[in-house]
């Protein structure tokens, strides 16, 4: 029974994303992709941005002979449909949706960069921080007071032994190695913290499409139906991923604590020892209490927009509306299925439905046109000069007095020609010679 049940359970998992990508077929090229726009750097892209650096990332892997035929339109497409991509809500006044990974595409590149660098097994941090959070949890709840102040008065006497040590000169340091393998399980653990909190917003939005699922399906008033979404948001708030995100804000959030955090980071990135770190984990380190508000502050943010647009939503006539048109739906529905056990799929009713001849289109489908686009070339070519316009110019400098022109073999055969009706449309240029001539006479 046990390996049905868990037959039963990875079967599930593999209809989800996480186990969809690395069983993909282009899984290694799909995972590297995913890393470079969304992971290593950049944790969310806008659509334009995300669409020009995905086309320069095939454009690369076509000319390295890699099979990648669709755009990068219709791969962002498929990403998104199958779950490794996630569409960011779209912020008031944003001109564009944004892009992020899911939880299950960050989870799969957090699971194949610990087989790409495998930590070294017991390590001594490890072993350390298990040993520090057991006696912590030990400490906090026991509820024997005499066992309490024991163990407080036998911390201060540690506390004592360590500060005469300093007085005296003796300080001591970890090694170069341990420090280096503290910082990459501090690295490894926040990291892990920023795909908690993804999966903590992930939950909230599930928990607004549930309510309002449950509003429309819900005959009852509007007080019964506010009482059911202010518990919602209390059952949400006091489970593990609503207590472990209050715990946080109210840490993050609390100056002298977020001052210490950053105080304590930039004088571990200053340590000799940080030189060794590469360039993404020394990164990390500057970015994570940047990264850590960013993550809380979008989680926050849904937490707030879930309220606030619920009460909206359930206080308006567009709640009234939604449970009319569900109700509606419903009964169609129900209909239907008593239909169907009268008429067969494949019955001639007799009856012609005349279908509109207009046109729909979403509206995101609508272009603004741009007049600057069908601005008419206005620029004129640059002829070369033609011998008879040279020639024009000669005539006029005569005409003004200032150089003589000499008389041509062509002049004289131009004057004894008998005169003769020239076609309509047709006429002599330059009319120099008849100027000439006059001037002989």
């Amino acid at each position: 029974m046990k390996a049905l049940r868990g037959a039963a359970s990875l079967r599930n998992l593999r209809e989800q994303g996480l186990w969809k990508l690395l069983a993909a077929d282009k899984a290694p090229v799909v995972v590297a992709l995913l890393r470079s726009l969304l992971y290593d750097s950049d944790k969310a892209l806008t659509s334009s941005v995300l669409h020009e650096r995905l086309g320069r990332e095939l454009d690369e892997l076509r000319a390295s002979g890699e099979d990648m035929p669709q755009s990068a339109s219709a791969y962002v497409a498929e990403w998104v449909r199958q779950g490794w991509l996630s569409r960011r809500r779209l912020a008031a006044g944003a001109s564009e949706e944004e892009y992020e990974l899911s939880v299950e595409s960050a989870d799969a590149i957090r699971f194949l960069e610990t087989i790409l660098k495998p930590r070294s097994t017991a390590t001594e941090s490890r072993l350390a921080l298990v040993m520090q959070q057991i006696s912590r949890l030990a400490a906090e709840t026991d509820a024997n007071p005499q066992t309490r102040v024991a163990a407080l008065l036998e911390e201060r006497k540690r506390l004592d032994r360590e500060i005469a040590a300093v007085e005296s000169g003796a300080v001591g340091t970890l090694t170069d190695n341990r420090a280096l393998e503290r910082a990459r399980e501090i690295i490894s653990l926040a990291d892990e913290l920023t795909g908690d909190f993804r999966r903590v917003r992930d939950d909230f939005d599930k928990l607004n499409r549930g309510l309002r699922q449950s509003l429309l399906e819900n005959e009852g008033n509007r007080g019964e139906v506010l009482d059911a979404l202010f518990a919602g948001v209390d059952v949400i708030g006091e489970s593990d991923a609503g207590r472990t995100f209050s715990a946080f804000w109210r840490l993050l959030t609390d100056p002298e604590q977020s001052e210490s955090l950053f105080e304590a980071l930039d004088a571990v990135t200053n340590r000799p020892f940080a030189r060794h770190l590469d360039a993404r984990e020394r990164k990390f380190l500057l970015n994570l209490t940047a990264v850590l508000m960013d993550e809380g502050s979008g989680v926050h943010d849904v937490l707030q927009n879930f309220a606030r647009s619920l009460k909206s939503f359930v206080q308006s006539r567009e709640f009234q509306e939604h449970r009319r048109l569900h109700s509606l739906l419903k009964d169609a529905t129900q209909q239907a299925l008593v239909a169907k056990e009268q008429v067969r799929a494949n019955q001639s009713l007799g009856f012609e439905l005349l279908l509109t001849s207009s046109r729909i289109r979403s509206v995101s489908q609508w272009v603004m046109e741009d007049p600057a686009e069908r601005v008419a070339d206005t620029s004129m070519p640059e002829a070369a000069p033609s011998e008879m316009l040279a020639a024009a110019d000669g005539d006029d400098e005569v005409q003004r007095g200032r150089a003589p022109r000499p008389r041509r073999a062509d002049d004289h055969e131009v004057l004894r020609r008998p005169s003769r009706a020239l076609p309509v449309g047709v006429c002599v240029w330059p009319p120099w010679p008849a100027r000439s001539a006059a001037r002989e006479n």
